[in-house]
């Protein structure tokens, strides 16, 4: 019979193949990926998942800000360090909508697909928040039209989210121009 030291050490190999296989299945094909495939990837059975991380919320606290938190974080840091806020809003939108185009995950937790994680609503709460700030500094500055609000701003973040996700994936020359289309139309 194995000792509890040697199934402690095969938990925490178990656990590590588990994060290790969410996050790059989270990041290539965002947060709905199925637990079983998580599990194949990771050589352990759907049960190990449940037992180790709780089941599908549990998984996704854990490895979260590794897949999403991270890169997202560092994109609301660069923007803050932008003086002008025309340069802020360009680089904001170009680099938001670049990490939703790359990391499907993004568009998971922009759309609040599981609420009833609390560090994904964390996420959700810090990127509203750097939206509303960029928002009203770029229209103190008029910089961006003068109609153009906060909730606009969500709105088509969450738009892209959707077509990224339920929609066929444009090429990426035409995702960016898109991307310059928006910038364009909101611009004052």
């Amino acid at each position: 019979m194995p000792s509890k030291s040697r199934l402690r050490a095969d938990a925490r190999r178990n656990s590590e193949q588990i994060r290790s296989a969410a996050i790059g299945a989270f990041q290539g094909r965002g947060l709905t990926v199925p637990l079983e495939e998580v599990a194949r990837a990771a050589g352990v059975s759907k049960a190990t998942i449940f037992n180790r991380f709780g089941g599908r919320i549990g998984l996704i606290e854990a490895v979260i800000e590794e897949v999403v938190a991270t890169e997202l974080f560092a994109v609301i840091d660069r923007m803050r360090t932008i003086d002008d806020p025309g340069e802020q809003i360009t680089y904001y939108l170009t680099a938001l909508r670049d990490l939703q185009y790359r990391q499907p995950a993004v568009n998971d937790v922009l759309l609040r697909i599981y609420p009833h994680s609390p560090q994904l609503m964390e996420i959700c709460r810090v990127g509203s928040a750097a939206n509303d700030e960029l928002v009203a500094a770029a229209r103190a500055a008029g910089v961006v039209r003068p109609e153009f609000t906060a909730g606009d701003l969500h709105a088509l973040v969450a738009d892209n989210a959707l077509a990224l996700k339920h929609g066929e994936r444009p090429a990426r020359d035409a995702y960016d121009r898109r991307t310059a289309y928006l910038l364009d139309g909101i611009r004052r």
